[in-house]
């Protein structure tokens, strides 16, 4: 038995280093991938150029000459042919494969057609890009330029940017007052929402019940109930107040329920063995939140926390429904005037500036608590 398991294992060993051999194969070059990112090459240096022209048409006649238009003409020229460069590199890559197929080299020839195969992927996604792009244009373009011109006239936005920037910082002076009440108010909830024992489900359900009304509820049905409701009710001190007051005070309601849910969802991430461990040390319930669960939920919830500051800086533009000449109520006035849209194209563009570095920040935050998180558990 022995000498026949012998004799069987080198045979074995021969059929399984066949088997290896087998699978697989020579690769092959990824023609029809290559060929769809030439066609895709092709056709989005024709529609660039097409639009580069009409684009440089557009601006000739309205008046924009110079050596600047034609440097900006050049430029763009070579962006639109510079997804040429992944193309070449992908038939660079398929005459490697080739070579390394006439050598036998089954190793190098994969290597090169997985690069060619990424080259020409490359290639079409700056394609997509380019033609993405080029629609925009050529919807800009249209109809004699009309639609840029309804949204991007560029001399009556830098008439109308002093006006639509001073009533920009309404928005501001809004949105700052109010995410600082709106942290205050939603803790506040949120604590209400944990109140301990029966002695505290009252104050856990009227804090439940708030925020699911008011998570309900639409922001600008909320602005208009408190802006002309209050007013209407003759209470003193509240029927005195100014519309920007009214407007903090309906934000902070809306955004306070959805705030108080974030804040309810890091005091739970915490694990139970925390509050079990600072109550047997003798913490009170109140002092266990302060001291133990808070710190450790709020650093969780910071990104949250600014995604919804971010959402409340934008709806700030709703304080037209009470009247409060805000940025976005100035540009209807100038719209209504000029019968012209650019001055809207200024508020977004301004909200924009404001907006997008938070999200940034935000993105960036998330990713370094991940990478923590990773490390910690590593």
């Amino acid at each position: 038995m022995s000498d026949t398991r012998q004799q069987a294992q080198p045979g074995s060993a021969t059929l399984t280093a066949k088997r290896r051999l087998s699978i697989g194969g020579m690769p092959s070059v990824p023609l029809g991938l290559l060929l769809s990112a030439l066609a895709g090459v092709i056709i989005a240096i024709l529609s660039g150029g097409v639009t580069i022209r009409a684009l440089r048409e557009a601006l000739l006649a309205n008046g924009h000459d110079g050596g600047w238009l034609t440097a900006g003409t050049a430029l763009l020229a070579l962006a639109a042919i510079a997804v040429l460069l992944p193309l070449v590199n992908a038939f660079r890559r398929c005459r490697a494969v080739r070579t390394a197929a006439r050598r036998g080299d089954v190793v190098a020839a994969r290597i090169a057609r997985a690069e060619a195969g990424t080259y020409s992927w490359i290639a079409l996604g700056y394609t997509l890009a380019q033609l993405i792009v080029v629609l925009v244009v050529q919807f800009l373009l249209a109809n004699n330029q009309t639609v840029a011109k309804t949204f991007f006239f560029v001399p009556l936005i830098v008439k109308t940017f002093p006006l639509v920037l001073d009533a920009f910082w309404i928005n501001v002076k809004i949105f700052v007052i109010s995410e600082i009440f709106v942290l205050i108010w939603g803790l506040v909830v949120a604590l209400a929402m944990f109140a301990p024992g029966p002695a505290g489900k009252p104050l856990r359900l009227l804090a439940t019940a708030y925020v699911d009304v008011f998570r309900s509820i639409p922001a600008v049905l909320v602005i208009y109930l408190v802006g002309f409701g209050l007013p209407l009710t003759g209470v003193p001190i509240l029927k005195d107040f100014s519309s920007t007051t009214y407007v903090v005070i309906a934000l902070t309601l809306t955004v306070g329920a959805y705030v108080a849910e974030i804040y309810r969802a890091g005091i739970q991430s915490i694990h139970w063995s925390q509050t079990a461990a600072a109550r047997s040390l003798g913490l009170s319930h109140m002092q266990t939140l302060r001291y133990v669960v808070l710190p450790q939920g709020i650093r969780q919830i910071i990104p949250p926390l600014l995604n919804a500051f971010i959402a409340l800086q934008k709806d700030t533009a709703l304080v037209n429904v009470v009247g409060v000449i805000d940025s976005f109520n100035q540009s209807m006035v100038i719209a209504a005037n000029y019968y012209n849209l650019s001055a809207a194209t200024t508020v977004a563009l301004l909200f924009i500036v404001i907006s997008v570095p938070q999200t940034r920040f935000v993105e960036r935050m998330a990713k370094r608590d991940r990478a923590r998180m990773r490390a910690g558990g590593a």
